[in-house]
Protein backbone atom coordinates (compact mmCIF):
# COMPACT_ATOMS: atom_id res chain seq x y z
CA UNK A 1 0.00 0.00 0.00
CA UNK A 2 1.53 3.09 -1.00
CA UNK A 3 1.35 5.47 2.35
CA UNK A 4 2.56 8.49 0.12
CA UNK A 5 0.31 8.23 -2.25
CA UNK A 6 -2.98 7.99 -0.19
CA UNK A 7 -1.48 11.39 1.77
CA UNK A 8 -1.18 13.53 -1.20
CA UNK A 9 -4.62 12.36 -2.96
CA UNK A 10 -6.46 12.65 0.19
CA UNK A 11 -5.18 16.15 2.07
CA UNK A 12 -7.65 18.55 2.59
CA UNK A 13 -10.69 15.77 2.26
CA UNK A 14 -13.52 15.63 3.88
CA UNK A 15 -12.42 12.14 4.62
CA UNK A 16 -9.01 10.53 4.64
CA UNK A 17 -7.53 13.92 5.49
CA UNK A 18 -6.16 12.76 8.70
CA UNK A 19 -4.15 9.31 7.90
CA UNK A 20 -3.51 6.31 10.08
CA UNK A 21 -2.27 3.67 8.11
CA UNK A 22 -0.99 0.13 9.61
CA UNK A 23 1.05 -2.77 8.10
CA UNK A 24 -0.74 -5.15 10.59
CA UNK A 25 -3.01 -4.46 13.39
CA UNK A 26 -6.05 -6.30 15.20
CA UNK A 27 -9.05 -4.37 14.20
CA UNK A 28 -9.15 -1.14 11.88
CA UNK A 29 -12.60 -0.69 13.82
CA UNK A 30 -11.51 -0.74 17.30
CA UNK A 31 -8.55 1.43 16.31
CA UNK A 32 -10.90 4.13 14.89
CA UNK A 33 -12.90 4.11 17.95
CA UNK A 34 -10.01 4.45 19.63
CA UNK A 35 -9.36 7.55 18.46
CA UNK A 36 -13.16 8.95 17.82
CA UNK A 37 -12.65 8.92 21.77
CA UNK A 38 -9.36 10.40 22.08
CA UNK A 39 -10.88 13.31 19.83
CA UNK A 40 -9.90 12.59 16.37
CA UNK A 41 -11.77 14.84 14.05
CA UNK A 42 -14.35 13.87 11.49
CA UNK A 43 -13.28 12.40 8.32
CA UNK A 44 -9.59 10.47 10.31
CA UNK A 45 -9.21 7.38 8.40
CA UNK A 46 -7.90 3.97 9.68
CA UNK A 47 -5.97 1.87 7.10
CA UNK A 48 -4.55 -1.91 7.29
CA UNK A 49 -3.32 -3.85 5.05
CA UNK A 50 -3.68 -6.86 7.48
CA UNK A 51 -6.14 -7.39 10.24
CA UNK A 52 -5.54 -10.49 12.92
CA UNK A 53 -8.68 -9.73 14.26
CA UNK A 54 -10.64 -8.46 12.05
CA UNK A 55 -14.58 -7.35 12.97
CA UNK A 56 -18.18 -8.42 11.00
CA UNK A 57 -21.24 -8.44 12.25
CA UNK A 58 -22.61 -10.56 14.92
CA UNK A 59 -18.88 -11.04 16.80
CA UNK A 60 -18.37 -12.73 13.41
CA UNK A 61 -14.22 -12.47 12.52
CA UNK A 62 -13.44 -10.99 8.67
CA UNK A 63 -11.13 -13.01 6.87
CA UNK A 64 -8.49 -10.46 6.44
CA UNK A 65 -4.87 -11.66 4.56
CA UNK A 66 -2.40 -8.87 3.99
CA UNK A 67 -1.25 -7.38 0.44
CA UNK A 68 -4.66 -7.84 -1.70
CA UNK A 69 -7.81 -6.29 0.02
CA UNK A 70 -8.82 -2.69 1.67
CA UNK A 71 -9.39 -2.62 5.62
CA UNK A 72 -10.67 0.37 6.47
CA UNK A 73 -12.45 2.38 8.87
CA UNK A 74 -13.66 6.12 9.41
CA UNK A 75 -14.95 8.54 11.52
CA UNK A 76 -18.00 10.43 10.99
CA UNK A 77 -19.95 13.03 13.58
CA UNK A 78 -22.89 13.83 12.53
CA UNK A 79 -26.15 15.43 13.79
CA UNK A 80 -28.15 12.81 13.98
CA UNK A 81 -30.77 11.53 16.04
CA UNK A 82 -29.24 7.72 17.52
CA UNK A 83 -32.39 6.58 15.41
CA UNK A 84 -31.28 7.66 11.77
CA UNK A 85 -27.52 6.31 12.55
CA UNK A 86 -28.60 3.07 10.07
CA UNK A 87 -28.31 4.80 7.59
CA UNK A 88 -25.04 5.85 7.49
CA UNK A 89 -24.53 1.97 7.13
CA UNK A 90 -26.77 1.90 3.85
CA UNK A 91 -25.17 5.13 2.85
CA UNK A 92 -21.86 3.71 2.85
CA UNK A 93 -22.96 0.82 1.32
CA UNK A 94 -24.44 2.76 -1.91
CA UNK A 95 -21.26 4.98 -1.81
CA UNK A 96 -19.14 1.60 -2.02
CA UNK A 97 -21.33 -0.13 -4.67
CA UNK A 98 -21.57 2.85 -6.90
CA UNK A 99 -17.22 2.48 -6.81
CA UNK A 100 -17.45 -1.11 -7.32
CA UNK A 101 -19.92 -0.69 -10.11
CA UNK A 102 -17.28 0.86 -12.43
CA UNK A 103 -15.40 -2.34 -12.68
CA UNK A 104 -17.81 -4.40 -12.67
CA UNK A 105 -21.01 -2.49 -14.05
CA UNK A 106 -24.30 -3.53 -13.61
CA UNK A 107 -23.77 -6.87 -11.45
CA UNK A 108 -23.22 -5.50 -8.01
CA UNK A 109 -25.51 -5.96 -5.67
CA UNK A 110 -26.70 -4.93 -1.95
CA UNK A 111 -28.24 -6.85 0.74
CA UNK A 112 -29.28 -5.63 3.46
CA UNK A 113 -28.09 -4.97 6.28
CA UNK A 114 -24.98 -4.42 4.74
CA UNK A 115 -23.30 -6.49 2.48
CA UNK A 116 -22.47 -5.72 -1.34
CA UNK A 117 -22.53 -9.11 -3.82
CA UNK A 118 -21.46 -9.75 -6.85
CA UNK A 119 -23.34 -12.62 -9.24
CA UNK A 120 -25.07 -13.47 -5.27
CA UNK A 121 -21.43 -13.66 -3.66
CA UNK A 122 -19.87 -11.56 -1.18
CA UNK A 123 -17.25 -8.90 -2.09
CA UNK A 124 -17.79 -6.30 0.54
CA UNK A 125 -18.86 -5.77 4.37
CA UNK A 126 -19.50 -2.91 6.21
CA UNK A 127 -19.37 -2.79 10.06
CA UNK A 128 -20.91 0.56 11.87
CA UNK A 129 -20.10 1.08 15.87
CA UNK A 130 -21.56 4.08 17.43
CA UNK A 131 -20.29 6.34 20.42
CA UNK A 132 -23.24 7.87 22.50
CA UNK A 133 -22.67 10.72 25.41
CA UNK A 134 -25.61 11.80 27.01
CA UNK A 135 -28.13 10.13 24.72
CA UNK A 136 -26.48 11.98 21.93
CA UNK A 137 -24.57 10.80 18.85
CA UNK A 138 -21.07 11.24 19.95
CA UNK A 139 -19.23 9.53 16.60
CA UNK A 140 -20.26 6.86 14.62
CA UNK A 141 -17.23 4.18 13.10
CA UNK A 142 -17.70 2.78 10.28
CA UNK A 143 -15.57 0.06 8.28
CA UNK A 144 -15.61 -1.45 5.35
CA UNK A 145 -13.98 -4.20 4.26
CA UNK A 146 -13.66 -5.18 0.56
CA UNK A 147 -11.84 -8.03 -1.08
CA UNK A 148 -10.08 -6.53 -4.04
CA UNK A 149 -7.31 -8.84 -5.80
CA UNK A 150 -7.35 -11.78 -3.44
CA UNK A 151 -7.95 -15.52 -5.54
CA UNK A 152 -10.18 -17.84 -4.54
CA UNK A 153 -7.74 -20.31 -3.25
CA UNK A 154 -6.78 -17.98 -0.93
CA UNK A 155 -10.27 -18.10 0.72
CA UNK A 156 -11.04 -20.43 3.85
CA UNK A 157 -12.73 -23.89 2.42
CA UNK A 158 -16.30 -22.44 3.78
CA UNK A 159 -15.63 -18.86 1.94
CA UNK A 160 -14.79 -20.53 -1.26
CA UNK A 161 -18.82 -20.75 -2.72
CA UNK A 162 -19.96 -17.43 -0.46
CA UNK A 163 -17.46 -14.43 -1.39
CA UNK A 164 -15.81 -12.88 -4.10
CA UNK A 165 -13.25 -10.46 -4.92
CA UNK A 166 -12.67 -7.68 -7.75
CA UNK A 167 -9.88 -9.58 -9.42
CA UNK A 168 -12.05 -13.63 -9.73
CA UNK A 169 -14.57 -11.07 -11.75
CA UNK A 170 -12.36 -8.97 -13.62
CA UNK A 171 -9.38 -10.85 -14.30
CA UNK A 172 -7.05 -7.97 -13.37
CA UNK A 173 -5.43 -6.72 -10.28
CA UNK A 174 -6.88 -4.00 -9.11
CA UNK A 175 -4.58 -0.82 -7.62
CA UNK A 176 -6.05 -0.55 -3.75
CA UNK A 177 -4.83 3.29 -3.54
CA UNK A 178 -7.07 4.36 -6.61
CA UNK A 179 -10.09 2.42 -5.39
CA UNK A 180 -9.52 3.84 -1.57
CA UNK A 181 -9.56 7.29 -3.07
CA UNK A 182 -12.81 6.67 -4.91
CA UNK A 183 -14.41 5.15 -1.93
CA UNK A 184 -13.44 8.00 0.18
CA UNK A 185 -14.60 10.44 -2.08
CA UNK A 186 -17.61 8.94 -2.51
CA UNK A 187 -18.86 8.46 0.83
CA UNK A 188 -18.07 12.04 1.46
CA UNK A 189 -19.96 13.02 -1.68
CA UNK A 190 -23.24 10.79 -0.20
CA UNK A 191 -22.42 11.80 3.40
CA UNK A 192 -23.02 15.85 2.38
CA UNK A 193 -25.79 14.85 0.73
CA UNK A 194 -27.77 12.87 3.16
CA UNK A 195 -27.07 15.69 5.50
CA UNK A 196 -28.10 18.36 3.14
CA UNK A 197 -31.42 16.60 1.79
CA UNK A 198 -31.87 13.81 4.09
CA UNK A 199 -32.52 9.95 3.48
CA UNK A 200 -34.61 9.93 0.66
CA UNK A 201 -31.76 10.40 -1.89
CA UNK A 202 -29.70 7.66 -0.27
CA UNK A 203 -32.87 5.38 0.09
CA UNK A 204 -33.33 5.16 -3.51
CA UNK A 205 -30.42 4.67 -4.37
CA UNK A 206 -30.09 1.71 -2.10
CA UNK A 207 -33.31 0.48 -3.33
CA UNK A 208 -32.44 0.62 -7.01
CA UNK A 209 -29.25 -1.20 -6.19
CA UNK A 210 -31.14 -3.89 -3.90
CA UNK A 211 -31.96 -7.43 -5.76
CA UNK A 212 -33.57 -8.62 -2.89
CA UNK A 213 -36.56 -6.66 -3.00
CA UNK A 214 -39.40 -8.31 -4.14
CA UNK A 215 -37.87 -11.56 -3.35
CA UNK A 216 -38.91 -13.92 -0.22
CA UNK A 217 -36.02 -13.70 2.63
CA UNK A 218 -35.21 -15.27 5.85
CA UNK A 219 -33.90 -13.03 8.86
CA UNK A 220 -31.84 -14.32 11.36
CA UNK A 221 -30.92 -12.71 14.69
CA UNK A 222 -29.65 -14.48 17.87
CA UNK A 223 -32.10 -17.59 18.23
CA UNK A 224 -35.24 -15.59 16.47
CA UNK A 225 -35.95 -16.46 12.49
CA UNK A 226 -38.72 -14.04 10.67
CA UNK A 227 -39.53 -15.03 6.91
CA UNK A 228 -40.82 -12.69 4.42
CA UNK A 229 -40.99 -11.23 1.00
CA UNK A 230 -38.96 -7.95 0.63
CA UNK A 231 -40.63 -4.57 0.00
CA UNK A 232 -38.50 -2.06 0.62
CA UNK A 233 -36.39 0.14 3.34
CA UNK A 234 -38.24 2.69 6.12
CA UNK A 235 -37.12 5.85 6.72
CA UNK A 236 -34.64 4.81 9.46
CA UNK A 237 -33.17 2.17 7.82
CA UNK A 238 -35.29 -1.04 8.53
CA UNK A 239 -36.14 -3.50 6.43
CA UNK A 240 -39.61 -3.98 5.34
CA UNK A 241 -41.35 -7.31 4.68
CA UNK A 242 -44.17 -8.48 4.02
CA UNK A 243 -45.13 -11.86 5.93
CA UNK A 244 -47.70 -15.03 5.25
CA UNK A 245 -50.82 -12.89 6.55
CA UNK A 246 -50.02 -9.91 4.44
CA UNK A 247 -49.00 -7.65 7.25
CA UNK A 248 -45.73 -5.52 6.57
CA UNK A 249 -43.20 -5.67 9.37
CA UNK A 250 -40.31 -3.55 10.17
CA UNK A 251 -36.89 -5.33 10.69
CA UNK A 252 -34.27 -3.33 12.48
CA UNK A 253 -31.12 -5.68 12.22
CA UNK A 254 -30.48 -9.58 11.64
CA UNK A 255 -28.51 -11.89 9.17
CA UNK A 256 -30.71 -11.83 5.63
CA UNK A 257 -30.75 -15.04 3.41
CA UNK A 258 -32.22 -14.30 -0.14
CA UNK A 259 -34.64 -17.84 -0.44
CA UNK A 260 -34.53 -19.44 -3.84
CA UNK A 261 -37.27 -19.30 -6.01
CA UNK A 262 -40.19 -21.45 -5.32
CA UNK A 263 -37.79 -23.22 -2.63
CA UNK A 264 -38.03 -23.04 1.33
CA UNK A 265 -34.21 -23.15 1.57
CA UNK A 266 -31.24 -20.52 1.64
CA UNK A 267 -29.64 -19.76 -1.35
CA UNK A 268 -26.09 -17.75 -0.92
Amino acid sequence: MNEDLLRKNLAGKLIGHNLYYYPSIGSTNEEAYRLGAAGAAEGTVVIADRQTKGKGRMQRIWHSPAGGNIYTSFILRPSLETGRTPQLTLLAGVAAAEVLDKHCEGKVELKWPNDILIGGKKVCGILSEMKMTGGKVEFVVIGIGINVNINVRQFSPELRFLATSLREETGRAIAREDLLISLYENIAKWYKKLLQEGFAPVKEKWLSLAAMIGRDVQITLHNETVTGRACGIDDTGSLLLVDAGGGTISITAGDTTILKENKNVAGN
